[in-house]
C-alpha cells in the first residue's frame, strides 16, 4: 500500500503557525483535493479542528496519540491513503510512509508545527516528480519516494 504524506510546508519546515491555526496560507488546495478524492485521509485531531476545506469525496480517519498506526492501515480496503498532518501524526506514521507530496511555500515561520514533530527515525528520499502549481506563484509540489531497507 501507498502510504503518502501530503503537505503544505514552508521554506524552514513548518506546516502551521500553532496547533490550532486554520491554516489559509496554503496555495495548492485544488491540487490537495485532486490528488486526495476518493482516498483515505489521515490526520490527527487538531488537524481536524482546524480544516476549513471540504473532504468529501474522502473518507477521513482522526487518529489519536495512542491508536496503532499499523492496525489503522491494516484496516483500510485500498492501495494509497493519504497522512495530511498534523506534526505529530505525520511521526505517528513516519515508520510506514512510502512517499512524501511537499508542497514549499516562500514563507518562513521560525516557529510553530513541524512537519514532523519529535522524528526519531531518519528517511532517505529520492525525488521522483516535481509538478507545477497551477497559476500559483512558481509553486511546485515535489514528490518523494521513502527508500526503504
Amino acid at each position: 500500500m501507498h502510504v503518502i504524506l501530503i503537505a503544505a510546508i514552508t521554506a524552514d519546515g513548518y506546516i502551521a503557525r500553532h496547533s490550532n491555526e486554520i491554516v489559509s496560507w496554503s496555495l495548492d488546495l485544488h491540487l490537495f483535493k485532486k490528488q486526495t478524492m476518493g482516498f483515505p485521509v489521515i490526520m490527527g485531531s487538531n488537524t481536524k479542528k482546524t480544516l476549513n476545506i471540504d473532504l468529501s469525496g474522502r473518507q477521513e480517519i482522526v487518529v489519536h496519540r495512542q491508536d496503532d498506526p499499523n492496525e489503522i492501515l491494516k484496516g483500510l480496503k485500498t492501495n494509497k491513503c493519504f497522512v495530511i498532518g498534523g506534526g505529530k501524526t505525520n511521526t505517528l506514521f513516519s515508520p510506514y510512509l512510502t512517499h512524501l507530496y511537499l508542497t514549499f511555500h516562500p514563507l518562513v515561520f521560525a516557529k510553530g508545527v513541524k512537519l514532523f514533530e519529535n522524528l526519531k527515525n531518519e528517511m532517505d528520499l529520492t525525488l521522483v516528480k516535481v509538478l507545477p502549481v497551477i497559476n500559483k506563484k512558481n509553486l511546485y509540489q515535489f514528490q518523494y519516494k521513502v527508500n526503504k531497507d
